[in-house]
């Protein structure tokens, strides 16, 4: 198993784009495309027909897909993103924060 810069869950900082300085929490990753959908970045407006699952159908706004390069982990000690890197601790391979040197994981 590879250990992954980003993962789901994560909160994470934009760097570039509409929504740079920006800060989200990590819903969904795409590792193919090299993707991640944020909650409250990258935000679109999608037209939905009226369904069942929404009878007034209308426009809806929701989160587009926005490239891992343009994201940091974000440390809420230094109010930032910070870069990593991966260290082994006995057995595992575990995220740390180049600032501070605390572990994200």
């Amino acid at each position: 198993m590879s250990i992954a810069r980003i993962k789901k869950g994560d909160t994470v900082y934009c760097t570039t784009g509409e929504s740079a300085g920006l800060k989200g929490k990590v819903l969904k990753i795409n590792v193919v495309k090299g993707v991640a959908f944020v909650e409250g970045l990258n935000m679109v407006k999608k037209a939905m027909r009226p369904s069942e699952a929404t009878p007034q159908g209308g426009f809806i706004e929701r989160e587009a897909p926005i490239h891992l390069s343009n994201l940091m982990p974000y440390e809420a000690d230094q109010k930032q993103g910070v870069r990593i890197s991966r260290v082994r601790e006995g057995d595992k391979t575990v995220r740390k924060s180049k600032a501070s040197g605390k572990s994200l994981d």
